[in-house]
């Protein structure tokens, strides 16, 4: 019997481009900033996920926009 694991994958855009992507897989919705090697953590939602990309950036940036890849 052979497992399958689903990953989905969305990217986060601010308005100069790509800032960081959240994947969901086993362990939940893990977060990467553009530019970092390692990953910032993995959050048990993606709303709370969608919060740590935010908070990482710049004071006073807007929320970026996430699309699913």
């Amino acid at each position: 019997m052979s497992e399958t694991v689903t990953r989905r994958l969305w990217v986060a855009y601010g308005p100069n481009g790509v800032v960081g992507k959240i994947q969901q897989d086993a362990e939940g919705y893990s977060v990467h900033m553009a530019g970092k090697d390692e990953r910032l953590g993995v959050y048990p939602s993606m709303e709370i996920a969608k919060n740590a990309v935010h908070s990482h950036l710049k004071p006073g940036s807007d929320r970026p926009e996430f699309r699913e890849h």
